[in-house]
């Protein structure tokens, strides 16, 4: 292994261009179309939202690694509800409602940052966000779909993503 260098960039999911990282991945020694075709494919699903993104090169060999990091479960909630900011009172004060599915896609989206075992475990996480923030679940306080989680009454509908959570 050479020399490493480590390029940390901030971009638009799947919105990455020549324009904006051509300059800095051809000095590099770096197919500049390439990399910026691996960058949108790994960030497109948070399409809108800003994604860090850090390129590790292998000076000498030229290879490379993309890294992605999400944005936070609080950006991906407040987003979905279509909110500016979290409630200053989350218990009196909602800023909108989700379905139990965008909380389980939202729990796909952030698997690489949580220690989640499992996608029920997840979703358990990212209801408690939603809690803290001020948003409701079909209609529900997340505590109260916690445990509905846990009693099973989701089930099925967390089978239907198993697939999608063992591939994110």
């Amino acid at each position: 292994m050479g020399r490493l260098r480590v390029i940390n960039l901030k971009i638009k999911g799947g919105e990455a261009s020549e324009k904006q990282l051509g300059p800095t991945i051809s000095q590099l020694g770096l197919d500049v179309k390439k990399v910026i075709e691996e960058i949108n494919k790994k960030t497109e699903r948070y399409k809108g939202m800003e994604v860090k993104v850090k390129i590790i090169v292998d000076e000498e060999t030229k290879e490379y690694e993309i890294e992605i990091k999400p944005p936070t479960t609080t950006e991906l909630l407040l987003k979905a509800v279509g909110a500016s900011k979290p409630s200053g009172d989350p218990m009196h004060q909602k800023i909108g409602d989700l379905p139990f599915e965008k909380i389980v896609e939202i729990a796909i989206l952030k698997k690489p940052d949580l220690l989640a075992k499992s996608l029920k475990a997840a979703v358990k996480t990212i209801l408690g966000s939603a809690r803290s923030i001020g948003i409701t679940v079909d209609g529900k306080d997340p505590k109260q779909v916690t445990r509905e989680v846990e009693e099973g009454l989701y089930d099925a509908i967390l089978a239907k993503y198993e697939e999608e959570w063992k591939k994110a």
